[in-house]
């Protein structure tokens, strides 16, 4: 990703980057850097990994993704950090 401009329409291209070297999608990155403040919020659900799988299971249900009820917990906590 470094060296790799991601286009005008990304405000703050440092988190926008970052982001993606966490492995989030180019949306969800986009979201999250172009959003007013977001360097304030956050960081308070803590660690998929430390979750059981009905808690992402509960988040994946409200975020709506599909297939949710076949998923392992890997690929729930998948699901989530990419949406």
């Amino acid at each position: 990703m470094p060296g790799k401009d991601p286009g005008p329409q990304i405000k703050d291209k440092d988190q926008y980057e970052a982001l993606r070297d966490k492995g989030y999608s180019k949306e969800k990155s986009a979201r999250i850097s172009n959003s007013k403040g977001a360097e304030k919020r956050g960081g308070s659900s803590g660690d998929y990994e430390d979750r059981s799988k009905e808690d992402l299971y509960a988040e994946a249900k409200k975020a709506d993704i599909k297939g949710r009820s076949k998923m392992t917990k890997k690929e729930l906590m998948h699901a989530l950090r990419s949406n």
